[in-house]
């Protein structure tokens, strides 16, 4: 068992879906970022109604490219998961409750990656990650 309490095999399948996780939220991010741009991604988010669209474009998109990078390395896997949930929260309420439960425009892939967060920060980073190189190394 680990400081957490989990058994090994346990931490590797939280190291999974923290890779994942940290490679989707890091492909939307690069998306909003280098794609989009802060000015598209502020455009639609004044369409739907949210307040100082662009200050929220650049919170958005650095939240999810930045968040998701520190999920995919592991590092700060718990203060990084906090605003992930946020941003996915915000996201269900503000844009896809409306569409109902389906894809394409609905909120179940929002909701699958609001609860990741949620375990990711009730559970920690797992097995292979900064945080644990980073722990072994503090005395």
């Amino acid at each position: 068992m680990n400081a957490n309490g989990l058994t090994q095999i346990q931490g590797w399948g939280i190291t999974v879906l923290r890779v994942v996780v940290g490679i989707v939220f890091l492909a939307h991010g690069g998306q909003k970022l280098f794609v989009w741009g802060f000015g598209g991604v502020a455009g639609f988010l004044g369409q739907v109604g949210i307040p100082a669209p662009m200050l929220a474009a650049v919170v958005v998109t650095l939240v999810e490219f930045l968040g998701g990078l520190a999920l995919l390395l592991g590092l700060f896997t718990r203060w990084a998961a906090i605003p992930l949930a946020i941003n996915m929260a915000v996201a269900i309420l503000t844009v896809h409750l409306r569409a109902g439960f389906f894809l394409p425009n609905g909120y179940e892939f929002a909701l699958t990656l609001l609860a990741a967060n949620v375990a990711l920060i009730l559970l920690g980073s797992g097995e292979a990650s900064l945080d644990s190189l980073l722990g072994k190394r503090a005395p």
